[in-house]
């Protein structure tokens, strides 16, 4: 596996508004990996609540460095509750371990959230031949 830039120049800060404005309230399901030369290991996970766009990559990183773990990249899966707003903490912590497992099985999943460096731009992994 490789990581590569999007091509987007979509970052976290102006993920998080538009993410926002098209959601309203939701919960951050994320997932804190170690990248490596080849390789993506998942390292740690947390959810938090997005109740405004306010929130900035530096913030984000502060949370993170309580983690206990060095990590390389962070991807944001976004949901809400049925009846719209984030979810429960019931809920966010079965699907939480929903991604995990998911993750864990197959690294490409990150992809499906919204990947982000330590710098907060937007990457995505990407399949490598075996060599």
């Amino acid at each position: 596996m490789s990581i590569s830039e999007t091509g987007d120049v979509l970052d976290f800060n102006d993920w998080i508004v538009a993410e926002f404005a098209d959601r309203g309230a939701f919960t951050a399901l994320v997932v804190l990996v170690e990248i490596g030369d080849r390789s993506v290991t998942p390292l740690a996970s947390t959810y938090l609540n997005v109740i405004g766009a306010e929130v900035e990559w530096l913030e984000i990183m502060a949370l993170f460095a309580d983690a206990g773990v060095h990590w390389d990249g962070a991807s944001f899966f976004p949901a809400i509750a049925p009846e719209g707003g984030p979810l429960d903490n019931a809920a966010a912590r079965a699907r939480l371990s929903e991604i995990e497992s998911r993750v864990k099985a197959e690294r490409l999943t990150l992809n499906e959230g919204f990947f982000f460096d330590r710098q907060g731009r937007r990457i995505m992994i990407e399949e490598v031949a075996a060599q």
